[in-house]
């Protein structure tokens, strides 16, 4: 009779931890998947003389325009696993506004102003099993998104290599302020820029820590996040 009681308990309890470890296996096997950093866009042709003489190499003052994205990546690190994830998050609430003069044959971003809204931050990136917007609620609440709703980049003024008055992709170190929840710190943003006409595109990120502005890492369960964060963003402009 014991018998009889004791081999269905035993088959519930071996259905119980197969259960538990293929649980575990789909919420934090390798199944996870990340966006790759942003980036330019592949230019459709080379640009024509006529762009290039329109565009004059930039010069003029240029809007952020649709499509362009703002975001964060950081490391998380799921208990039980060797290799870190790449939790990524981005807004298309973004505005703002960029200045090139030109002096003879030399361009310079005189400044630049991007400001993204904090509060429409969602995860893009994917953990089998997981609901990875469960995420974007503690980040909201670690940025206090209702007291400090934007984070904005103030460049300073910096020359522009030579090649962009020809819609040459340059890249530059653009060094300016941060502000994020009322804290500002002095960052660089590695930049790419393209000039097409009355149109270009930047894209770049800027390398920080969440520390440095007062934010501690965000604690979930059992994912453990690291303090520094890189910034990315993908900007559309037009010239007007």
């Amino acid at each position: 009779m014991a018998r009889k009681v004791w081999i269905p308990i035993v088959a519930v309890a071996m259905l119980a931890l197969a259960g538990a470890g293929g649980a575990y296996a789909y919420f934090f096997s390798g199944l996870r998947t990340s966006p790759s950093s942003l980036a330019l866009s592949s230019p459709s042709a080379s640009p024509s003389a006529s762009a290039t003489a329109t565009s004059t190499g930039g010069a003029g003052t240029w809007q952020v325009t649709s499509g362009s994205l703002v975001g964060y990546r950081v490391r998380e690190q799921f208990v039980g696993q060797s290799s870190a994830h790449d939790a990524v998050a981005r807004t298309s609430d973004v505005s703002g506004e960029v200045t090139i003069s030109q002096t003879g044959t030399t361009y310079v971003m005189t400044s630049a102003r991007v400001t993204a809204q904090l509060g429409s931050l969602a995860s893009v990136d994917q953990v089998a099993g997981y609901n990875v917007s469960n995420r974007d609620r503690i980040v909201s609440q670690s940025l206090n998104v209702g007291a400090y709703p934007t984070a904005v980049f103030q460049a300073q003024s910096v020359t522009l290599p030579a090649g962009v008055e020809t819609g040459q992709t340059v890249t530059v170190s653009v060094p300016g302020q941060l502000t994020i929840k009322g804290v500002t710190k002095d960052v660089t943003a590695a930049v790419q820029l393209r000039v097409s006409g009355t149109t270009a595109q930047i894209a770049g990120s800027i390398s920080t820590s969440m520390t440095a502005f007062g934010i501690n890492p965000p604690s979930i369960g059992f994912t453990t996040v690291q303090p520094a964060v890189a910034i990315e963003f993908s900007l559309n402009l037009t010239q007007s």
